[in-house]
């Protein structure tokens, strides 16, 4: 790796490091080559254990630090159940620390296909108002109603284990609602009511 040193490196180093005089030189004291190999080799160590901290620092590569970045940002997430695998908790340690949000359809959307159902569709419902309502179209027949919406999950892939779908013990290709039911109700604003529709899965 570029900028790390090796335990050779550092040996050389050191030896160059040396005071003159016969005291110092190895071919006259050989022991003071065995004591140069072994500060050469923790100093090695040291520097790769730096090397690595450096790396811990960037969430996309983290490993080490992941329970250090999940008590900062509040994870593991709960909706992603108790014992999730680590990778899931990686994974939720980089999107936590660059989700923005949002109120969009296309959010929700994004959310539900991230949960393993790629077909996804966002319908928001509208109390009826003069010139927009029509007759022969059904409505919702209450003023609340402009603060409803349903997402249509459509059929869920079964192959592979997803993100927040999975959880240590289940079967791979398995994917429970709970994880999706728990990220949309707790990302939608507040005021609105959500609906879930599963529909039929094949």
């Amino acid at each position: 790796m570029a900028g790390l040193r090796e335990a050779t490196e550092y040996r050389a180093q050191l030896r160059a490091l040396l005071p003159t005089g016969p005291a110092w030189d190895p071919d006259l004291v050989p022991e003071l080559e065995t004591i140069l190999s072994g500060l050469a080799q923790e100093l090695a160590r040291i520097d790769a254990r730096a090397f690595d901290l450096i790396n811990e620092m960037d969430p996309a590569i983290v490993s080490e630090l992941v329970p250090d970045w999940e008590q900062v940002m509040g994870l593991p997430d709960p909706c992603l159940g108790e014992n999730p695998v680590f990778e899931d908790r990686r994974l939720a340690v980089r999107q936590r620390l660059v989700a923005v949000g949002g109120q969009s359809r296309a959010y929700f959307i994004d959310i539900a296909i991230r949960q393993g159902y790629p077909q996804a569709k966002v319908t928001e419902h509208r109390a009826p108002r003069f010139g927009r309502s029509r007759f022969g179209k059904g409505h919702f027949g209450t003023w609340s109603a402009q603060f409803m919406w349903t997402l249509h999950s459509g059929p869920r892939r079964r192959l592979g284990r997803r993100f927040g779908a999975s959880f240590w013990g289940e079967r791979f290709g398995s994917n429970p609602s709970g994880a999706l039911e728990c990220v949309i109700r707790r990302s939608a604003p507040a005021h609105t009511v959500e609906f879930i529709d599963y529909g039929v899965n094949d």
